[in-house]
């Protein structure tokens, strides 16, 4: 298994090569040169498969057993997964009115990217203890990403992680999960800008190839393929949680509804599909629509701002891994994909050639919710339900309620209600806290601010510079 640039002008990588370098060369995103497809046989064995057993089994397909053996890698799954509070790692409740909530979120942070980044600190700290090797990672985070990446990795010798916070625009209790963690390798810098603001000086650093290959970067946000790799099993969990039986020919089709910022659960949940899994995905959004544009009319473009909403991990408005989704929709084309990404790079605006819209047509369905859809689906399922949603949950249940569906249907939930303190009082709620969640209040904080009109990316280098300086 290789794998090759959406945009084709870097070489073919193993798994340790995508695991080590985020961002291709060329600027594009890695992807499988080859998407392994599974016969209904396999599908009806996988069926009584737990989550973690899921990802073992998907893992295998994608990381060649000469790069990491069998056994070794479902050693670093389980220890990946030792922390989680829940005993199968996720969990499906059953709600009235139809409204299944696959909960992704009981790892430490109580955020869904525990699960892909737990795996992915195992995998880097497998190949640095072999290679003797340190990197350096760098993450921009709108919210949750931050505190999960800093969860895999803080304490360990040979990576240094440098996270930058959008001030003021994650909550309290998600930038304390990050500035509270106090640890000689954890470096948390609070940026006075937006989510994509903050993507900008770490792309630049990137884009400095000596700067880059000196200081062994890499990136655990998800453009980051082991990250899009884990999560493909949250959508082979759901459809045989949901599926109402597998003993039908053809298989049965299962909605599967995906709070969407940067697209890389939705990219995950293509890649399941064309695996086999016969899905009906949904990407919903809040009032930061671009994929639902992009869905709706091939409207690839920029808003004039980010709007600041409950939902505020999905304040995004350039959902980076729409790239590989484009990729994987025109047949692999990398000159066709290269092109459109240059086009949008340029002028922030793309309409997309009709036969791709066909194709994301035919792959994708789309819903936009506004603050007040979220707060009152966040409602109506405490009313009904006694259960608290986080307001990301919510907008898959605001899809969920407006659009009643005739196959099993299943809404992803990405957070912890506990995470959203503010979202749930807006709703008339009251939020239930973890002792976990409320000592983080009373806990010393660390983190270095960034002032607009500061070169960020000149503060970064040269904190990176002296960190390495010390080692």
């Amino acid at each position: 298994m290789e794998y090759i640039s959406t945009r084709g002008g870097a070489g073919a990588v193993d798994f340790e090569g995508a695991l080590f370098s985020g961002f291709a060369p060329d600027g594009g995103l890695f992807m499988p040169q080859r998407i392994p497809l599974l016969d209904g046989d396999t599908l009806r064995r996988w069926s009584c498969f737990s989550y973690p057993e899921l990802v073992k089994e998907l893992c295998c397909l994608f990381i060649t057993a000469d790069l990491v053996p069998r056994s070794t890698l479902s050693d670093l799954i389980d220890r990946a997964f030792s922390r989680f509070k829940h005993k199968d790692v996720v969990h499906l409740s059953r709600l009235k009115d139809g409204l299944n909530v696959l909960e992704l979120w009981h790892g430490v942070t109580y955020a869904f990217k525990d699960l892909s980044l737990s795996c992915t600190g195992q995998f880097l700290q497998y190949f640095l203890e072999k290679k003797q090797k340190h990197v350096t990672v760098l993450v921009g985070t709108s919210g949750d990403t931050g505190s999960s990446a800093i969860e895999g990795v803080r304490g360990q010798k040979n990576v240094d992680i440098f996270v930058l916070l959008p001030k003021g625009l994650c909550t309290q209790i998600q930038e304390l999960q990050m500035t509270t963690v106090i640890e000689d390798n954890v470096h948390v810098f609070a940026a006075h800008g937006n989510s994509d603001e903050i993507d900008e000086p770490i792309k630049e650093l990137f884009a400095d190839v000596n700067f880059a290959r000196k200081y062994n970067l890499m990136s655990l946000n998800s453009v980051n393929w082991s990250r899009i790799m884990v999560q493909i099993a949250h959508y082979f969990y759901a459809y045989f949680q949901c599926a109402p039986s597998l003993d039908t020919t053809p298989l049965p089709t299962v909605e599967i509804v995906v709070p969407t910022g940067g697209g890389g659960n939705i990219t995950a949940g293509c890649i399941a599909r064309k695996m086999g899994l016969p899905l009906r995905l949904v990407a919903v959004v809040n009032s930061n629509d671009i994929v639902h544009r992009t869905v709706q009319h091939g409207d690839f473009s920029l808003s004039e701002s980010v709007k600041a909403t409950l939902a505020s991990a999905m304040d995004i408005q350039e959902p980076y891994n729409m790239e590989r989704i484009l990729w994987l929709l025109s047949g692999s084309d990398s000159q066709l994909t290269k092109t459109l990404m240059e086009r949008f790079c340029m002028s922030k605006s793309l309409k997309l050639p009709e036969d791709l819209h066909r194709k994301l047509l035919e792959t994708l369905h789309s819903c936009s919710a506004s603050d007040e859809d979220i707060v009152r689906a966040m409602r109506r399922c405490w009313d009904e339900n006694r259960y608290l949603l986080c307001p990301h949950s919510a907008v898959a249940a605001h899809y969920h309620y407006s659009q009643p569906g005739s196959i099993p249907r299943c809404c992803l939930a990405p957070a912890s209600a506990a995470k959203f303190q503010d979202a749930l009082l807006q709703a008339g709620l009251v939020p239930q806290l973890p002792p976990e969640i409320t000592v983080l209040t009373t806990m010393e904080t660390r983190s270095t601010p960034l002032e607009r009109g500061q070169n960020w990316a000149q503060v970064l280098r040269e904190e990176i510079e002296a960190t390495a300086q010390r080692r």
